[in-house]
C-alpha cells in the first residue's frame, strides 16, 4: 500500500481501477511536396482549422447545457488560439518556403510555440501552454485524419491517471464511466479542477509522481476532500474508505432535501445563499438548485469573441431578463472585469508583465468612461424590472470607489434628462479582492452599501501566489491565517458601519470552510448553483454560536493546513 499526497481539487471519495492516460506523442513524418501542391496543403490546413473550431464550439455548447456557462467559458481561450494570426501566418510562410507537408510544418511551429510559452516569466502567458497544446493537438488530429480517443468505450468504473488533463479531456468524462481522476500537475483553481467540481468527480491534482507510481489496473482510493490517493490499499483501509464513500452518498441525498428550504441556523440566524452566473441562460439552474438570488453576475461575456462593442440595448435586455426571472430575489451585477486573463484587441490593452496586477477591471472602466457608462445606464434602466444591485471589481481604495460613483451619478443624470425611469436608490457595492481594500475596509464601508469578498484574487494577492502557476499552487491556501484575518477585518468593518457582507469566490463553496466563514459573520454565500443544496444543509445543521466558537478557534491556529484539518473534523461531526 502506497499513500500519495496532492492537492484536493474536487471533494468526495471514489474507489476504482486505475486507467492510465499517456501523453500523446505526435511524430509527424517530414514529406517533401511540389510547389504546385502548396495551395492544396493550405486548403487542407484551413479545413482543419474550420473543423477544429466547430468541434470546440459544439463542445462549448454541450458543456454550457450540462455544466453551466462558467465551465463553457474556459474554451474561449481555445477559440482565441485558432484566431492567432501570427501562428497561422508562420505556418503558411514556412510551408511556402520549405515545401514540405502541412502537418509536419504545423507540428514544428506548435512545438516552438509551446517551448516559447513555457519559458516566459509571465505566468498568464505560461498558462496558455495548455490551451495551445490542446487546440494544437485537435488541429493535428484533423490534419492527419485521426480520431481522438475518448472515454466512451470504458466497460467499468475507472480512476483516470494522467500527467495532466486538458479541459477537453475532462469534459469528455461527462456521463462516462469515470469515478475519479488524479494528475501529476495542477492546482485548486486550474481549469481541470473547476471542471471536476462541476462534474462532481472526486479529483486530486499536483501529485507529481502519480504516473510514475501507478500502473493501469492498480486499485486506487481517491479522497478528493483531503488530497490523498492510496495505491493498492489493504483490506482494512479499503473497507474504511468504502464505508465513508457510502456515507457521503447518503449525505448527498440529504443535501437535495434542503435545496428548497431557507438557510437558517439551528438558533435562528438567516443566511443568504445565492449563485454565481455568467449568462442569462444559467438562471434556470439557479432556481433548480434553490438559489435565493444571484450574488455575482459576471458580464464579461458581452465583450468576448467579437470585434465590435456591445450596445446599451444588448446589456439592458440581458439584465432585464435576469431581473424579471429572479424577482423578488436580488441580482448583483458586477461591472466589467476586463484585462487580467481577458484581453480584447480592440481596446489595445497593453501586454502587462503582471496582467492580474495591471490595467484591468475598475481601472479600465475609469480610464474608459465611455464604455463604462454604456453598461451603467443599462443596469440602471433594468433596475425597474427587479431587485438589481451593482458592484465594482478590484477596488483598491476609497478614491476609486468615489470616482466610480461619480460616473454612476453622471449616468443617472443622463437618464433623467431623457425621462428614462430607473431605481435612483439602487444599492452599490465594492468587491474586496485587493489587500489594500481589505485593510481599509473601514474607510470603504462608509461609501458602499455592501461588500462582496472576491477570495480568488484576494488569496493570490495576499499570499503572493499566482494561482495559475503550477509550481506554487500548493501555497494557494484559502484557510491561511492571513486570509482569515483579512476576512475577519472586512466583515467586522462592514458590520460596524451597518452594511452587509457576501463572498463570491471559490472559498464560499468550500464545505468545511463554510463553518468558519459563518462564524466570522458572513451574511451571504454566492456559489456555483450545484453547490447550493450542500451549503444550505450545512448551515441548517449548526447553531451560529457553535460556528462562532469554531471560527474563534480557527483564528488561533498557526497554519492553513491546521485550519483545514480542524474544520474538516468539525464538519464530519456535524454531518454524522
Amino acid at each position: 500500500m502506497i499513500k500519495l499526497k496532492g492537492i484536493a481539487a474536487a471533494g468526495g471519495i471514489s474507489v476504482g481501477a486505475a486507467y492510465r492516460v499517456g501523453r500523446e506523442d505526435f511524430t509527424v513524418p517530414r514529406q517533401p511536396i511540389k510547389p504546385e501542391e502548396v495551395s492544396a496543403q493550405i486548403q487542407l490546413f484551413e479545413e482543419a482549422l474550420i473543423k477544429t473550431r466547430k468541434e470546440i464550439i459544439d463542445l462549448q455548447k454541450r458543456i454550457a447545457v450540462d455544466m453551466g456557462q462558467e465551465q463553457a467559458q474556459i474554451f474561449d481561450a481555445h477559440l482565441l488560439v485558432l484566431e492567432d494570426r501570427m501562428l497561422i501566418e508562420e505556418v503558411i510562410l514556412r510551408l511556402k518556403q520549405e515545401c514540405v507537408n502541412i502537418a509536419f510544418i504545423f507540428s514544428e511551429v506548435l512545438k516552438k510555440y509551446i517551448n516559447v510559452f513555457s519559458k516566459i516569466e509571465d505566468e498568464y502567458l505560461k498558462e496558455r501552454v495548455a490551451d495551445v497544446n490542446d487546440v494544437g493537438r485537435r488541429i493535428l488530429h484533423n490534419l492527419l485524419g485521426r480520431e481522438r480517443k475518448g472515454f466512451e468505450d470504458l466497460k467499468e468504473k475507472v480512476v483516470v491517471v494522467a500527467h495532466d488533463l486538458s479541459p477537453s479531456d475532462t469534459a469528455a468524462m461527462h456521463k462516462q464511466k469515470v469515478c475519479g481522476f488524479v494528475t501529476d500537475i495542477g492546482g485548486k483553481t486550474s481549469h481541470t479542477a473547476i471542471m471536476a467540481k462541476s462534474l462532481e468527480i472526486p479529483a486530486v491534482v499536483g501529485l507529481e509522481e502519480a504516473t510514475a507510481k501507478i500502473k493501469s489496473g492498480d486499485i486506487l482510493i481517491v479522497d478528493g476532500s483531503t488530497g490523498v490517493v492510496i495505491i493498492e490499499p489493504d483490506d482494512e483501509t479499503l473497507r474504511v474508505y468504502q464505508k465513508e464513500e457510502q456515507k457521503l452518498k447518503g449525505v448527498a441525498e440529504k443535501f437535495l432535501l434542503a435545496k428548497e428550504l431557507p438557510a437558517v441556523t439551528l438558533d435562528g440566524k438567516a443566511i443568504e445563499i445565492v449563485a454565481n452566473i455568467e449568462l442569462p441562460e444559467e438562471v434556470p439552474a439557479v432556481k433548480l438548485h434553490g438559489g435565493q438570488g444571484i450574488g455575482l453576475y459576471r458580464t464579461e461575456f458581452f465583450y468576448m469573441n467579437r470585434r465590435d462593442l456591445p450596445s446599451e440595448e444588448e446589456h439592458y435586455q440581458a439584465y432585464k431578463y435576469v431581473a424579471e426571472e429572479m424577482r423578488p430575489h436580488p441580482v448583483i451585477i458586477r461591472t466589467i472585469d476586463l484585462g487580467g486573463d481577458k484581453f480584447l484587441s480592440q481596446f489595445e490593452i497593453p501586454k502587462d508583465m503582471q496582467p492580474f496586477l495591471g490595467w484591468r477591471a475598475i481601472r479600465f472602466c475609469l480610464a474608459r468612461p465611455d464604455i463604462f457608462k454604456v453598461q451603467l445606464r443599462a443596469i440602471l434602466r433594468a433596475s425597474v424590472h427587479g431587485n438589481l444591485k451593482l458592484m465594482y471589481p478590484m477596488i483598491s481604495g476609497i478614491e476609486e470607489l468615489q470616482q466610480a460613483n461619480k460616473i454612476l451619478e453622471e449616468s443617472k443624470k443622463e437618464l433623467k434628462n431623457k425621462g428614462v425611469p430607473f431605481d435612483n436608490d439602487i444599492q452599490v457595492g465594492a468587491m474586496i479582492e485587493v489587500p489594500s481594500a481589505a485593510m481599509t475596509a473601514d474607510l470603504l464601508a462608509g461609501a458602499a452599501d455592501f461588500f462582496s469578498i472576491g477570495t480568488n484574487d484576494l488569496i493570490q494577492y495576499s499570499l503572493a501566489v499566482d494561482r495559475t502557476n503550477e509550481k506554487v499552487a500548493y501555497l494557494y491556501e484559502p484557510a491561511h491565517p492571513a486570509v482569515l484575518r483579512l476576512i475577519k477585518n472586512i466583515i467586522d468593518s462592514a458590520h460596524n458601519a451597518g452594511i452587509w457582507v457576501g463572498m463570491c469566490g471559490e472559498m464560499a463553496g468550500e464545505p468545511a470552510l463554510v463553518l468558519v466563514l459563518l462564524g466570522l459573520g458572513l451574511d451571504e454565500f454566492s456559489i456555483p448553483p450545484q453547490v447550493i443544496p450542500e451549503i444550505k444543509y450545512i448551515i441548517r445543521s449548526i447553531k451560529l454560536s457553535d460556528a462562532q466558537a469554531i471560527a474563534k478557534e480557527a483564528l488561533r491556529l498557526s497554519t492553513g493546513k491546521d485550519v483545514e484539518e480542524f474544520s474538516h473534523l468539525k464538519l464530519r461531526k456535524i454531518l454524522g
